[in-house]
């Protein structure tokens, strides 16, 4: 009785089980942060990583932002200097070295930063796009030469800049090198508005820190997608520094417009459209929507062309 009890428990079930199993792929279904909903997988990528409902704006890739952005979802690569990756040889529970390889065979990406050229709207336009899933989109040498490179392409051909920000900060692991970014990227900004071209800001969840107390808040012009964190210290760090209960919505993106910080807050489906039509006023395009006479559309030959 025994032996057959074990037959039937250890081949009859496990065959049945396999029999009436279905294979469900792991991203079929997106929970939404805020509410809990599950929608489809397909559903949110078609609105463009929005939570349709609670109109809740997921983090992007940088690959996803410019797909988005730019026309026919194609543009050309902008190659970026290399950096050095440990300068410090640091090491905390883990070897800097070690975090880098691991953040860069999750993403794909050498760095935090991601640089394209191409055309927005019908319009020349450099766009930078920072991924915070590369070790938070912190700032350090690779994403310095990264923006400063970008500042330097829009300078070439007369297009205007925009930076899409997200990061936590400073990065660490590089120390006062992370933070002699900040006036680099400063005087990048300056080079843009002494030649006379825009620079335009979009601020994404999260941008807070040394990102925050640079490049990011020095914008021609300031959009911020909805609920976006914005800010220097958390919210939690200055509660506990002051020892009082900030407002509700304290440092996201329509309280920070309310009090002057953002010039606007900005649906992601409406981004392109907005930025598009800015920098067409910024760089006096006619109405007809063709690109200045001086913008140079052409890629030079050591920027190589990339598929979406």
């Amino acid at each position: 009785m025994v032996e057959a009890m074990n037959w039937i428990s250890e081949v009859v079930r496990p065959k049945i089980k396999t029999l009436f199993k279905r294979e469900t792929p792991e991203n079929l279904w997106v929970k939404c942060p805020e509410t809990g909903q599950m929608v489809f997988h397909k559903e949110v990528e078609a609105n463009g990583w929005v939570i349709p409902g609670s109109e809740h704006h997921l983090r992007i890739t940088a690959q996803q932002r410019l797909k988005l952005m730019f026309d026919q979802g194609t543009w050309l690569d902008v190659p970026l200097p290399d950096a050095p990756a440990d300068p410090l040889k640091f090491r905390d529970e883990k070897r800097y070295a070690d975090r880098l390889k691991d953040a860069r065979a999750k993403t794909g990406m050498t760095d935090a930063f991601k640089v394209g050229f191409g055309r927005v709207g019908g319009l020349p336009m450099t766009l930078a796009v920072q991924d915070f899933g590369f070790m938070g989109g912190s700032l350090g040498m690779a994403a310095g030469e990264a923006f400063v490179r970008g500042a330097e392409t829009a300078l070439e051909k007369r297009t205007p800049y925009v930076l899409f920000a997200a990061s936590g900060g400073a990065r660490m692991q590089e120390g006062i090198l992370s933070l002699m970014q900040m006036p680099r990227t400063t005087v990048a900004v300056r080079r843009l508005n002494q030649a006379r071209l825009p620079y335009i800001v979009v601020l994404t969840n999260p941008t807070t820190g040394g990102v925050t107390a640079s490049y990011a808040m020095l914008g021609d012009v300031h959009l911020a997608e909805p609920g976006a964190l914005i800010g220097f210290a958390g919210p939690r760090v200055i509660e506990q520094t002051i020892r009082e209960k900030l407002p509700d919505g304290f440092q996201r993106a329509e309280y920070l417009k309310e009090h002057g910080m953002v010039d606007q807050v900005v649906h992601r489906r409406d981004l392109k459209v907005t930025i598009a039509r800015l920098c067409g006023l910024l760089m006096q395009v006619p109405a007809d929507g063709l690109a200045p006479a001086e913008a140079k559309v052409e890629p030079k030959p050591e920027v190589k062309a990339v598929p979406a």
